[in-house]
């Protein structure tokens, strides 16, 4: 399961109000929650891969929002981030295709470690660096 942070205003889904209900103007809080999940889900990686954003063109629902990736290798996926994590939903941006069964993958990180050698390095390098920082830090 993803963690999110969410306000005390915000109701979980299984409140078992209904579609009448008072409650009803909090429906949809989620789908804030989600496209804020996916930017912080960009911002985290962004420096280790070409070119990374939350997509305009798909729609974000209550449960889940898309994401566009270009590996250092060149290659392009559109990514889906549900609560079940992320997983590869087609080759190119802005594409979903309901033929493609992809693993889903708890952290953007595994995802992108799986795909892209190049991505692995850059990251890997990038925590040896703050490694050696700290390191020098505690001297």
């Amino acid at each position: 399961r993803m963690e999110t942070d969410c306000s005390p205003m915000e109701l979980p889904n299984n409140t078992g109000f209904g579609e009448d209900s008072d409650y009803r103007d909090f429906e949809g809080t989620d789908v804030k929650d989600m496209r804020l999940e996916a930017e912080a889900v960009v911002n985290d990686v962004l420096f280790a891969v070409s070119n990374m954003f939350v997509s305009k063109t798909l729609p974000c629902a209550e449960d889940v929002a898309y994401i566009n990736v270009e590996t250092r290798e060149r290659n392009r996926y559109c990514l889906e981030l549900t609560e079940a994590g992320l997983r590869v939903v087609a080759y190119d941006f802005d594409q979903t295709d309901e033929r493609l069964q992809t693993p889903y993958h708890e952290t953007v990180y595994s995802l992108l470690d799986s795909l892209s050698p190049a991505y692995r390095e850059v990251f890997g390098n990038a925590l040896l660096q703050r490694l050696e920082a700290l390191k020098k830090d505690q001297s």
